[in-house]
Parts: structure tokens; C-alpha cells; sequence
């Protein structure tokens, strides 16, 4: 396996995530009326009686979410003459020089001008073409911290440094003051220990669902009730809290409280839940019940080739039938149904939470069902292939006796078409299980892409597009990797031929 070929593959899967995220950027802004964002927006909808209070709503949440320049006159004469200039309030009258003037300036620099329904105050806007806010959003993507990366006006004598430190809680700390983060790097006892805030996604902000958030906040941030200890500050004082003092920010308006609590402006943080993330849940869930499908799926399909034609096949293949035949919906049911009047486990993830072995029990058997199926059905297909080749007659006639057949030959053949979807299906556990998901209610991320076009989140679905492309494309490479591993008669490079 040659550097230059992963080399090569990466190239091209990331053109290839390139070209999904222009073609998805360009629908949703192109195709989806920018109108429906407001249909689940409850801000909106109290505005109804206030039509200069709505327009300027919906003009502002546009700029907001890269539709449009939009200013007012307002913003023109305090630009003009500034905030607390006594003529700034007569040119915002409809007849005023200065009405004259803002019309004219921003008509000649392509703007569409109009008024407001009951003031008649004017305001401008000039829709933003696609391709300027495709440059801006990849433009945007990745943001590095750094000690000149605050700009606040209010706070001019902000010092600007990086050094080595520690965090409240013990932790050795790369600390920044001007950057947005106060701990770059940092140490704490959870998983994986040591963490960075210098490199980091910038998806946008969530909106309407979640709105204000940034959406790998929403879907990374742990989720349920706070868990509070007794913390420290910095400033002394104690209090009951759930801060993780990790994710401390730069804010740039604190109140007395944060005042209280912290001797600068990083007063912006996390806290710790007790309920994993969206990702976390569905990994979980996910990791589970792909352990399940490995350990019944593989031994199932082995047993059923061995035995073809006999009865543990014919039950085998009942099963994958049964699985292929129905709907996913209704074996998840009728499942669900059987765990709770016979086992009585939960019927919805949330009757006990995370913290309880009984809530994952049917939602991860349920999602290892189709996995169970497929994995029976194709490993027992690979056996039965590899059992009627020639070179196993072959080591038959040398005396080989069946048990070392199996081992050394059939089995080791049988398994690489199976090794090369373990990336894959490891990927699918991240992207979380639609249906499953929602017959259970669990509060993972398969239910965030749905919601997220239901309720028009551009944001939310360009960010969701984005990592589950990555994802599936680093995992089709990840597969040809672990090929070369299990097998290394197979060569991944550009004259031995692809895999």
C-alpha cells in the first residue's frame, strides 16, 4: 500500500465531499422559498400586528443567515451624523434630504429600496449571490484562535497573549487572553484528557429550531438536567455549579454575576449534563448493536453454510426473509411490543434515561435486527463460495482435515468482503438510526437531519450534509485500508490496481 495512493484518495474524497456540499448549498438556497424559514418561528409569529417590527425581523434574520445586505435609514444618518446627533432623528422622516439621499446612493449601488408599512421610514437590501456566500461559508470553515481574534470596542486595553498555565480545577492549560477561547489547550480527568479549543468548525448558527446556537454545539453538547458541584472561581467565590471551566469564552456584554465569578471577560461556558450528546447517544446505541450484529450475524452465517439445506438454514433463512420482507417500522413494533409485556423493559428511551442499562436494551437490539440479517446472509454466501473452490478439494486431497480447512482457509477468504464494511458501519453509528430513534424517543442525531428539513434549518442541514459525507467518504477509503490488513495479497496503489 502506497503513501501516494491514500494520498490520492483522500484528494478525492474530499473533491467529491467538495461537490456535495455545492450541489446541497445551492438547492437549499435556490430551490426552498428563503420565506419557509419563518414557519416554526415563534418570534415571528407575535410580531403579526407590528408590520414595521416584522419587516424589520425578517430583513434582519436574513442578513443574519447570509441572504442579503440589508441596512435602514436609521443606520445611514448615524453614520452620517452619528448616535446622539440631534439631526438624526428628523432625516429618518420619509420626505427628508437625507430619505433623498439614501435612496439614491443605494439605488445606484444595485439595492432595492422601500418603506416601511406604517412609518414609512426606508430601508434597503441587495440579495447575495450564491456563489459569494458558497466562497464565505468555506471561507469561514475553519477558525483559528488567536490572541488578536476578540474585537471590542469596550474594552480597548484588553491584554493579548498566549501563555502556559493552569485551569481551575488543577489541569495543565495553554491560556490566551484576546483569543476566543481562555484555554487553547487543557487538561481535565475525561475521556480523551487532553483537549483544544485552537482549531475549531465554524457550521453556523442553528435556526429557527435551537436558534442562536451553534450547531455543532446542539449536536455535541451534552444533553438533560445540569450536574452540579461545588466550584471555586477565580474569584473566590463558591457556589453549587455545572460549569466545565474548559470552555470558558470571551463575552463581550458580563453582568454583576459574571462579575462575581471571573476576573475577566471569559465569563461564557458549557456546562456538564447528565445525558450524552446527540452523537454520543446514537454512538452508543450504535457501537452496541453493531457488537450484537457482528457476534450473532457472523457465527449465524458460518453455522448456516456449514449446514446448508438443513434445518438451523432454513430457520436462518426465515429470519433474513422475515427481516427483508417486512417493514422496518413494523418488526421494530411488534419487537418493542414483545420486550415490554415479556420482559417489561421501557418502551421509550426516556422512561429511565442513559443512566440505565434497561433503556438501550430494546432500541440497540432493534437497530442490530437488519444488521443481524445481512450479515447471516452474505457471510453464509461467502462460505458457501469459498467452500465449493477448487483449492479447497484441493486441500482435501492432501488430507487436510475440515476443522483446519475451515480455519486457515475458508473462514480467512470468507471474511475479507465482510472486514471491508466494518469502517462503514462504524460510520453509521455516528450518523444515528431514523426509525429506530424515533420509536423509542431517544435524543440522538438521527432524528436531526428529518427535523432539521421539516422545519427548514439550513444551517442544520448544510452542517448534518457535511459531516455525514465526511464521514462515508473517509470510510470507504478506511475499508480499502483494513482490506490490505486482513488480506495482504491485496495491493492499494495506482499500477497494482485498486481494491
Amino acid at each position: 500500500m502506497k503513501k501516494g495512493y491514500i494520498l490520492s484518495r483522500l484528494l478525492r474524497s474530499l473533491i467529491s465531499l467538495f461537490i456535495i456540499l455545492v450541489i446541497v448549498f445551492t438547492m437549499i438556497y435556490t430551490l426552498i422559498p428563503r420565506g419557509n424559514i419563518f414557519f416554526d418561528d415563534p418570534t415571528y409569529r407575535k410580531l403579526g400586528g407590528k408590520p414595521d417590527d416584522k419587516t424589520s425581523y425578517i430583513y434582519t434574520t436574513w442578513e443574519k443567515l447570509g441572504y442579503l445586505d440589508y441596512v435602514t435609514i436609521s443606520d445611514y444618518c448615524v453614520e452620517l451624523y452619528g448616535q446622539s446627533d440631534p439631526r438624526v432623528e428628523p432625516g429618518l422622516m420619509p420626505d427628508s434630504p437625507e430619505s433623498a439621499q439614501f435612496r439614491e446612493t443605494y439605488e445606484n449601488n444595485g439595492y432595492t429600496v422601500e418603506s416601511y408599512t406604517a412609518s414609512g421610514r426606508l430601508f434597503a437590501y441587495k440579495d447575495i449571490p450564491i456563489a459569494k456566500r458558497l466562497l464565505k461559508w468555506f471561507g469561514s470553515l475553519i477558525q483559528i484562535d488567536h490572541p488578536w481574534a476578540v474585537k471590542d470596542p469596550n474594552n480597548p486595553d484588553l491584554e493579548r497573549y498566549i501563555k502556559f498555565g493552569k485551569t481551575p480545577t488543577g489541569g495543565l492549560a495553554l491560556i490566551g487572553s484576546g483569543t476566543v477561547h481562555k484555554y487553547l489547550i487543557y487538561t481535565d480527568s475525561n475521556f480523551p484528557y487532553i483537549h483544544q479549543n485552537i482549531i475549531s468548525l465554524n457550521l453556523g448558527n442553528s435556526y429557527p429550531t435551537f436558534q442562536g446556537f451553534d450547531v455543532l454545539k446542539v449536536i455535541f453538547q451534552t444533553q438533560g438536567e445540569e450536574v452540579k458541584r461545588k466550584v471555586t472561581f477565580e474569584t473566590g467565590y463558591e457556589s453549587e455549579s455545572a460549569i466545565i471551566f474548559g470552555t470558558l469564552q470571551y463575552k463581550y456584554n458580563t453582568d454583576r454575576m459574571d462579575r462575581n465569578k471571573f476576573v475577566d471577560n471569559y465569563a461564557d461556558y458549557q456546562t456538564k449534563k447528565n445525558q450524552p450528546s446527540m452523537v454520543g447517544t446514537s454512538f452508543i446505541m450504535g457501537i452496541i448493536a453493531l457488537v450484537l450484529s457482528y457476534l450473532i450475524g457472523l457465527p449465524m452465517g458460518v453455522a448456516m453454510a456449514k449446514h446448508k439445506d438443513k434445518l438451523i438454514d432454513k430457520l436462518g433463512m426465515v429470519y433474513i426473509i422475515f427481516i427483508i420482507a417486512v417493514p422496518s417500522l413494523a418488526y421494530i413494533y411488534l419487537f418493542r411490543y414483545i420486550g415490554t409485556m415479556v420482559f417489561g423493559l421501557p418502551s421509550v428511551f426516556t422512561v429511565f434515561g442513559s443512566g440505565d442499562v434497561r433503556s438501550w436494551i430494546l432500541p440497540a437490539i432493534s437497530l442490530a435486527l437488519p444488521s443481524i440479517s445481512g450479515l447471516m446472509l452474505w457471510m453464509r454466501r461467502y462460505v458457501v463460495d469459498q467452500m465449493n473452490s477448487d483449492y479447497v478439494k484441493f486441500a482435501k486431497a492432501k488430507g487436510l482435515n475440515k476443522s483446519e480447512i475451515f480455519k486457515n482457509h475458508i473462514f480467512k477468504n470468507a471474511i475479507i468482503p465482510i472486514a471491508h464494511g466494518i469502517p462503514s458501519s462504524l460510520a453509521a453509528c455516528i450518523t444515528g438510526a431514523i426509525i429506530t430513534e424515533a420509536v423509542y424517543a431517544v435524543g440522538g442525531i438521527g432524528k436531526m437531519l428529518p427535523e432539521s428539513i421539516n422545519k427548514y434549518n439550513n444551517a442544520m442541514i448544510i452542517a448534518l450534509v457535511f459531516m455525514f459525507s465526511g464521514i462515508s467518504v473517509l470510510a470507504v477509503l478506511l475499508g480499502d485500508i483494513v482490506l490490505t490488513k486482513v488480506d495482504p495479497r491485496i495491493s492499494l496503489s495506482e499500477k497494482a490496481g485498486r481494491s
